[in-house]
Protein backbone atom coordinates (compact mmCIF):
# COMPACT_ATOMS: atom_id res chain seq x y z
CA UNK A 1 0.00 0.00 0.00
CA UNK A 2 1.05 3.35 -1.26
CA UNK A 3 2.23 6.03 2.32
CA UNK A 4 0.96 9.21 1.67
CA UNK A 5 2.61 12.45 2.54
CA UNK A 6 0.43 13.84 5.76
CA UNK A 7 -0.61 17.23 6.04
CA UNK A 8 -1.47 19.06 9.50
CA UNK A 9 -4.75 20.65 9.63
CA UNK A 10 -5.61 22.97 12.67
CA UNK A 11 -9.55 22.80 13.29
CA UNK A 12 -9.21 23.12 16.79
CA UNK A 13 -11.02 26.27 18.37
CA UNK A 14 -7.35 27.43 20.08
CA UNK A 15 -4.66 27.90 18.88
CA UNK A 16 -6.33 28.45 15.42
CA UNK A 17 -4.25 28.71 12.50
CA UNK A 18 -1.84 31.98 12.47
CA UNK A 19 -1.36 33.28 8.42
CA UNK A 20 2.16 32.87 6.93
CA UNK A 21 2.52 37.04 6.96
CA UNK A 22 1.97 37.28 10.69
CA UNK A 23 3.81 34.46 11.12
CA UNK A 24 6.78 36.42 9.41
CA UNK A 25 5.87 39.86 11.29
CA UNK A 26 7.05 38.06 14.60
CA UNK A 27 10.47 36.94 13.58
CA UNK A 28 11.06 40.74 13.20
CA UNK A 29 13.95 42.29 15.11
CA UNK A 30 12.55 42.41 18.64
CA UNK A 31 13.24 46.25 20.27
CA UNK A 32 12.57 47.99 23.47
CA UNK A 33 9.25 48.54 24.56
CA UNK A 34 9.96 52.09 26.02
CA UNK A 35 11.08 53.30 22.46
CA UNK A 36 9.18 56.06 20.24
CA UNK A 37 9.28 53.30 17.90
CA UNK A 38 7.64 50.38 19.63
CA UNK A 39 5.10 53.30 21.17
CA UNK A 40 3.96 53.39 17.50
CA UNK A 41 3.56 49.94 16.91
CA UNK A 42 1.66 49.81 20.05
CA UNK A 43 -0.11 52.64 19.59
CA UNK A 44 -1.54 51.22 16.42
CA UNK A 45 -2.13 48.00 17.52
CA UNK A 46 -4.49 48.85 20.53
CA UNK A 47 -6.59 51.29 17.92
CA UNK A 48 -7.14 48.28 15.58
CA UNK A 49 -7.97 46.42 18.71
CA UNK A 50 -10.49 48.92 19.78
CA UNK A 51 -12.08 48.87 15.89
CA UNK A 52 -12.18 45.00 16.16
CA UNK A 53 -13.91 45.32 19.35
CA UNK A 54 -16.22 47.80 18.42
CA UNK A 55 -15.46 50.36 21.20
CA UNK A 56 -14.05 53.62 22.13
CA UNK A 57 -13.86 52.83 26.02
CA UNK A 58 -10.18 52.42 26.93
CA UNK A 59 -8.32 48.75 25.73
CA UNK A 60 -5.53 47.04 27.49
CA UNK A 61 -3.36 44.43 25.93
CA UNK A 62 -1.79 41.96 28.75
CA UNK A 63 0.63 39.48 28.36
CA UNK A 64 -1.01 36.59 29.65
CA UNK A 65 -3.64 33.92 28.06
CA UNK A 66 -7.27 35.28 27.86
CA UNK A 67 -7.98 33.97 31.44
CA UNK A 68 -5.67 35.96 32.41
CA UNK A 69 -7.93 39.00 30.92
CA UNK A 70 -11.24 36.56 32.87
CA UNK A 71 -9.04 37.23 36.02
CA UNK A 72 -7.96 41.37 35.90
CA UNK A 73 -12.28 41.76 35.26
CA UNK A 74 -13.02 40.20 38.42
CA UNK A 75 -10.34 41.47 40.71
CA UNK A 76 -10.87 45.12 39.82
CA UNK A 77 -14.69 45.13 40.16
CA UNK A 78 -15.21 42.80 42.43
CA UNK A 79 -14.60 42.96 46.48
CA UNK A 80 -13.92 39.75 48.36
CA UNK A 81 -17.83 39.73 49.98
CA UNK A 82 -19.46 41.16 47.13
CA UNK A 83 -22.34 39.49 45.69
CA UNK A 84 -22.09 39.01 41.52
CA UNK A 85 -24.31 37.29 39.24
CA UNK A 86 -22.09 34.22 37.10
CA UNK A 87 -23.72 32.49 34.26
CA UNK A 88 -22.60 29.24 32.89
CA UNK A 89 -23.86 26.15 30.79
CA UNK A 90 -20.05 24.86 30.37
CA UNK A 91 -16.68 25.09 31.03
CA UNK A 92 -15.87 28.83 30.85
CA UNK A 93 -18.43 29.78 32.00
CA UNK A 94 -17.33 27.56 35.31
CA UNK A 95 -14.31 29.53 34.99
CA UNK A 96 -16.20 32.87 35.81
CA UNK A 97 -17.01 31.16 39.11
CA UNK A 98 -14.10 29.75 39.76
CA UNK A 99 -11.85 32.82 39.65
CA UNK A 100 -14.79 34.49 41.82
CA UNK A 101 -14.67 32.08 44.58
CA UNK A 102 -10.62 32.33 44.70
CA UNK A 103 -11.11 36.08 44.95
CA UNK A 104 -13.74 35.52 47.90
CA UNK A 105 -17.11 36.73 45.92
CA UNK A 106 -20.07 35.81 47.14
CA UNK A 107 -21.91 33.81 43.72
CA UNK A 108 -25.15 33.85 42.81
CA UNK A 109 -25.69 31.14 39.65
CA UNK A 110 -27.76 31.54 36.84
CA UNK A 111 -26.81 28.09 35.42
CA UNK A 112 -28.04 25.01 32.81
CA UNK A 113 -26.51 21.89 31.56
CA UNK A 114 -23.37 21.89 28.60
CA UNK A 115 -25.28 22.44 25.50
CA UNK A 116 -28.01 24.75 26.87
CA UNK A 117 -27.92 28.33 27.16
CA UNK A 118 -29.28 31.05 29.23
CA UNK A 119 -31.92 33.34 28.37
CA UNK A 120 -32.49 37.09 29.25
CA UNK A 121 -35.33 36.42 31.11
CA UNK A 122 -33.68 34.08 33.51
CA UNK A 123 -30.62 37.04 34.19
CA UNK A 124 -33.52 39.48 34.62
CA UNK A 125 -35.07 36.85 37.64
CA UNK A 126 -31.47 36.78 39.57
CA UNK A 127 -31.12 40.09 39.11
CA UNK A 128 -34.46 40.60 40.85
CA UNK A 129 -33.98 38.54 42.77
CA UNK A 130 -30.09 39.68 43.74
CA UNK A 131 -30.71 43.26 43.93
CA UNK A 132 -27.24 43.69 45.79
CA UNK A 133 -25.42 42.11 43.34
CA UNK A 134 -22.67 44.59 41.57
CA UNK A 135 -22.14 42.53 38.36
CA UNK A 136 -23.18 40.16 35.78
CA UNK A 137 -20.08 37.72 34.22
CA UNK A 138 -21.25 36.27 30.96
CA UNK A 139 -20.30 34.28 28.03
CA UNK A 140 -20.10 35.11 24.05
CA UNK A 141 -19.56 32.12 22.75
CA UNK A 142 -19.10 28.82 25.26
CA UNK A 143 -16.47 26.90 23.74
CA UNK A 144 -16.73 23.87 25.47
CA UNK A 145 -20.10 22.98 23.58
CA UNK A 146 -20.32 25.75 20.60
CA UNK A 147 -23.48 27.55 22.14
CA UNK A 148 -23.47 31.12 21.96
CA UNK A 149 -26.04 33.25 23.94
CA UNK A 150 -27.55 36.15 23.70
CA UNK A 151 -25.56 39.19 24.76
CA UNK A 152 -27.00 42.28 23.66
CA UNK A 153 -30.38 40.62 25.08
CA UNK A 154 -28.74 40.13 28.28
CA UNK A 155 -27.20 43.58 28.67
CA UNK A 156 -30.36 44.93 28.18
CA UNK A 157 -31.91 43.48 31.37
CA UNK A 158 -27.88 44.20 32.91
CA UNK A 159 -28.24 47.75 32.07
CA UNK A 160 -31.96 48.19 33.05
CA UNK A 161 -31.02 46.62 36.45
CA UNK A 162 -28.29 49.83 36.96
CA UNK A 163 -25.06 46.67 37.10
CA UNK A 164 -22.37 45.84 35.22
CA UNK A 165 -21.98 43.58 32.57
CA UNK A 166 -18.84 41.50 31.70
CA UNK A 167 -18.31 39.29 28.88
CA UNK A 168 -16.06 36.56 28.17
CA UNK A 169 -15.36 36.90 24.73
CA UNK A 170 -12.09 35.10 24.27
CA UNK A 171 -13.14 32.47 21.32
CA UNK A 172 -16.77 34.33 20.24
CA UNK A 173 -15.50 37.83 19.37
CA UNK A 174 -14.64 37.86 16.12
CA UNK A 175 -16.52 34.87 14.83
CA UNK A 176 -19.95 36.58 15.98
CA UNK A 177 -21.20 40.03 16.15
CA UNK A 178 -20.45 42.03 19.49
CA UNK A 179 -20.95 45.17 19.54
CA UNK A 180 -19.34 46.89 22.77
CA UNK A 181 -20.64 50.10 23.29
CA UNK A 182 -24.01 49.55 20.91
CA UNK A 183 -24.76 46.80 23.57
CA UNK A 184 -23.52 49.35 26.91
CA UNK A 185 -21.17 45.84 27.63
CA UNK A 186 -18.37 46.94 29.86
CA UNK A 187 -16.41 44.75 30.24
CA UNK A 188 -15.21 42.70 27.22
CA UNK A 189 -12.57 39.83 27.30
CA UNK A 190 -10.51 38.11 24.19
CA UNK A 191 -7.08 36.27 23.49
CA UNK A 192 -4.78 35.98 20.81
CA UNK A 193 -5.26 32.59 20.27
CA UNK A 194 -8.57 32.46 18.76
CA UNK A 195 -10.30 34.49 16.16
CA UNK A 196 -8.03 37.21 16.14
CA UNK A 197 -5.46 34.71 14.09
CA UNK A 198 -2.29 34.99 16.15
CA UNK A 199 -0.26 32.72 18.27
CA UNK A 200 -0.99 32.08 22.31
CA UNK A 201 -0.07 34.82 24.73
CA UNK A 202 -2.06 38.00 24.43
CA UNK A 203 -5.36 38.71 26.41
CA UNK A 204 -7.32 41.41 25.65
CA UNK A 205 -9.52 43.76 28.00
CA UNK A 206 -12.13 46.68 27.28
CA UNK A 207 -13.36 48.66 30.00
CA UNK A 208 -15.89 51.38 30.13
CA UNK A 209 -16.07 54.34 32.36
CA UNK A 210 -18.42 52.52 34.41
CA UNK A 211 -16.19 49.47 35.36
CA UNK A 212 -13.41 52.07 35.79
CA UNK A 213 -15.45 54.01 37.91
CA UNK A 214 -16.68 50.88 40.02
CA UNK A 215 -12.64 49.40 39.67
CA UNK A 216 -11.46 53.02 41.64
CA UNK A 217 -13.35 51.91 44.89
CA UNK A 218 -12.46 48.31 45.02
CA UNK A 219 -9.86 46.60 46.70
CA UNK A 220 -7.88 44.23 44.06
CA UNK A 221 -6.74 40.81 45.32
CA UNK A 222 -4.21 41.05 42.01
CA UNK A 223 -0.71 42.58 41.63
CA UNK A 224 -0.07 41.83 38.13
CA UNK A 225 -3.52 42.97 36.76
CA UNK A 226 -4.57 46.08 38.71
CA UNK A 227 -5.94 48.20 36.48
CA UNK A 228 -5.27 51.16 38.33
CA UNK A 229 -1.95 50.30 37.01
CA UNK A 230 -2.70 49.91 33.29
CA UNK A 231 -4.62 53.37 33.83
CA UNK A 232 -1.80 54.62 34.80
CA UNK A 233 0.77 53.41 32.14
CA UNK A 234 -1.05 50.65 29.39
CA UNK A 235 2.77 48.87 29.71
CA UNK A 236 3.26 48.42 33.77
CA UNK A 237 5.26 45.48 32.85
CA UNK A 238 7.45 44.51 30.06
CA UNK A 239 4.79 43.07 26.99
CA UNK A 240 4.94 40.65 24.66
CA UNK A 241 6.67 42.85 22.15
CA UNK A 242 6.86 40.39 18.96
CA UNK A 243 3.30 38.98 19.56
CA UNK A 244 2.33 42.75 19.45
CA UNK A 245 4.03 43.18 15.95
CA UNK A 246 1.88 40.55 15.11
CA UNK A 247 -1.61 41.56 16.54
CA UNK A 248 -0.91 45.22 15.10
CA UNK A 249 -0.86 43.41 11.13
CA UNK A 250 -3.75 40.84 12.50
CA UNK A 251 -6.20 43.22 13.42
CA UNK A 252 -5.24 45.52 10.11
CA UNK A 253 -5.97 42.59 8.01
CA UNK A 254 -9.43 41.95 9.52
CA UNK A 255 -10.10 45.46 9.30
CA UNK A 256 -9.44 45.53 5.45
CA UNK A 257 -11.86 42.43 5.67
CA UNK A 258 -14.32 44.62 7.30
CA UNK A 259 -16.55 43.07 10.38
CA UNK A 260 -19.21 41.87 9.14
CA UNK A 261 -17.37 40.26 6.11
CA UNK A 262 -15.72 38.76 8.86
CA UNK A 263 -18.70 37.57 10.74
CA UNK A 264 -20.31 36.53 7.24
CA UNK A 265 -17.92 34.60 6.47
CA UNK A 266 -17.79 32.66 10.03
CA UNK A 267 -21.77 32.57 9.61
CA UNK A 268 -21.92 30.61 5.89
CA UNK A 269 -18.69 28.38 7.71
CA UNK A 270 -20.70 27.36 10.88
CA UNK A 271 -23.92 26.47 8.72
CA UNK A 272 -21.78 24.13 6.30
CA UNK A 273 -20.55 22.35 8.66
CA UNK A 274 -23.47 21.93 10.97
CA UNK A 275 -26.14 20.98 7.79
CA UNK A 276 -23.39 18.44 6.55
CA UNK A 277 -23.05 16.59 10.01
CA UNK A 278 -26.66 16.67 9.91
CA UNK A 279 -26.46 14.64 6.12
CA UNK A 280 -23.91 12.89 7.75
CA UNK A 281 -26.47 11.25 10.14
CA UNK A 282 -24.75 12.79 13.69
CA UNK A 283 -26.21 14.68 16.11
CA UNK A 284 -25.59 18.39 16.99
CA UNK A 285 -24.40 19.03 20.71
CA UNK A 286 -25.60 21.98 21.36
CA UNK A 287 -29.09 24.06 21.65
CA UNK A 288 -28.07 27.31 19.98
CA UNK A 289 -24.85 26.42 18.20
CA UNK A 290 -22.67 29.55 17.13
CA UNK A 291 -20.32 30.03 14.20
CA UNK A 292 -17.07 30.10 16.32
CA UNK A 293 -17.69 25.58 16.39
CA UNK A 294 -19.51 22.79 16.18
CA UNK A 295 -20.16 20.81 19.11
CA UNK A 296 -21.05 17.13 17.87
CA UNK A 297 -22.91 14.30 20.00
CA UNK A 298 -20.24 11.03 19.92
CA UNK A 299 -21.89 8.08 17.86
CA UNK A 300 -23.68 5.32 20.03
CA UNK A 301 -20.65 2.54 19.99
CA UNK A 302 -18.16 4.38 18.68
CA UNK A 303 -15.16 5.60 20.93
CA UNK A 304 -15.47 9.18 21.11
CA UNK A 305 -11.60 9.92 22.76
CA UNK A 306 -10.87 7.43 19.01
CA UNK A 307 -12.09 9.84 17.00
CA UNK A 308 -10.25 13.03 18.20
CA UNK A 309 -6.72 10.80 18.45
CA UNK A 310 -7.26 9.17 14.81
CA UNK A 311 -8.02 11.99 13.03
CA UNK A 312 -4.92 14.04 14.37
CA UNK A 313 -2.33 11.19 14.65
CA UNK A 314 -2.97 9.54 11.59
CA UNK A 315 -4.93 12.02 9.12
CA UNK A 316 -3.54 14.84 10.14
CA UNK A 317 -6.43 17.25 11.46
CA UNK A 318 -6.48 18.27 14.64
CA UNK A 319 -10.26 18.84 16.16
CA UNK A 320 -11.14 19.00 19.74
CA UNK A 321 -12.96 16.34 21.92
CA UNK A 322 -15.28 16.63 24.70
CA UNK A 323 -14.27 18.67 27.74
CA UNK A 324 -15.38 18.36 31.78
CA UNK A 325 -18.29 16.04 31.86
CA UNK A 326 -18.86 15.95 28.21
CA UNK A 327 -15.39 14.35 27.76
CA UNK A 328 -15.89 11.13 25.51
CA UNK A 329 -19.49 12.43 24.35
CA UNK A 330 -19.12 15.24 22.30
CA UNK A 331 -16.51 16.29 19.74
CA UNK A 332 -15.81 19.60 18.44
CA UNK A 333 -14.88 20.77 14.76
CA UNK A 334 -13.94 24.92 14.96
CA UNK A 335 -14.51 26.91 11.65
CA UNK A 336 -12.95 29.92 13.78
CA UNK A 337 -10.53 32.80 11.88
CA UNK A 338 -7.79 32.08 9.19
CA UNK A 339 -9.92 29.05 8.14
CA UNK A 340 -11.53 29.17 4.82
CA UNK A 341 -14.24 26.43 3.00
CA UNK A 342 -11.86 24.21 1.51
CA UNK A 343 -10.47 23.67 5.34
CA UNK A 344 -14.13 22.36 6.12
CA UNK A 345 -14.20 20.04 4.05
CA UNK A 346 -10.91 18.80 4.56
CA UNK A 347 -12.57 18.25 8.11
CA UNK A 348 -15.80 16.83 7.31
CA UNK A 349 -14.22 14.24 4.91
CA UNK A 350 -11.57 12.81 7.74
CA UNK A 351 -13.71 12.81 9.79
CA UNK A 352 -16.19 10.42 7.29
CA UNK A 353 -13.06 8.12 6.87
CA UNK A 354 -12.33 8.16 11.17
CA UNK A 355 -16.01 7.16 11.28
CA UNK A 356 -16.15 4.60 8.69
CA UNK A 357 -12.81 3.02 10.45
CA UNK A 358 -14.07 2.96 13.71
CA UNK A 359 -17.53 1.01 12.33
CA UNK A 360 -19.93 3.32 11.84
CA UNK A 361 -20.93 3.45 7.82
CA UNK A 362 -21.42 6.85 6.76
CA UNK A 363 -21.13 7.26 2.69
CA UNK A 364 -18.32 9.12 1.68
CA UNK A 365 -18.40 12.16 -0.01
CA UNK A 366 -21.77 13.06 1.76
CA UNK A 367 -20.39 15.68 3.90
CA UNK A 368 -18.41 17.34 1.88
CA UNK A 369 -21.27 17.41 -1.12
CA UNK A 370 -23.96 19.26 1.04
CA UNK A 371 -20.93 21.36 1.90
CA UNK A 372 -20.08 22.40 -1.34
CA UNK A 373 -23.85 22.61 -2.48
CA UNK A 374 -24.32 25.63 0.64
CA UNK A 375 -20.97 27.41 -0.20
CA UNK A 376 -21.55 27.18 -3.65
CA UNK A 377 -25.27 28.89 -2.95
CA UNK A 378 -23.78 31.62 -0.39
CA UNK A 379 -21.32 32.26 -3.18
CA UNK A 380 -18.04 31.61 -1.49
Amino acid sequence: MAKMIKKNYLMAPGPTPVPIDVLLEGAKDTIHHRTPQFDRIFTEAVKGTKEVFRTENDLFILASSGTGAMEMALTNIVNPGEKIIVCTVGKFGERWQEIAKAIGAEIVLVSGEYGDFYTPEMVEKALKENPDAVAVFTTLSETSTGTVMDIEGISKVVKAAGKLIAVDGISGLVAEPCETDKWGLDIVVSGSQKGFMLPPGLAFISVSKAAIEKAQNTKTTSFYFNLKKYLKDPLPWTPAVNLIYQQRLAVEMLLKEGMENVWARHAVMGKVTREAIKAMGLELFSKRPGNVLTSVKVPEGVPGGKIVSIMRDEYGVTIAGGQGTMKGNIFRIAHLGYMSDYDVVIALTALEKVLRKLGRHVEYGVGAKVAMEIFEKEGA
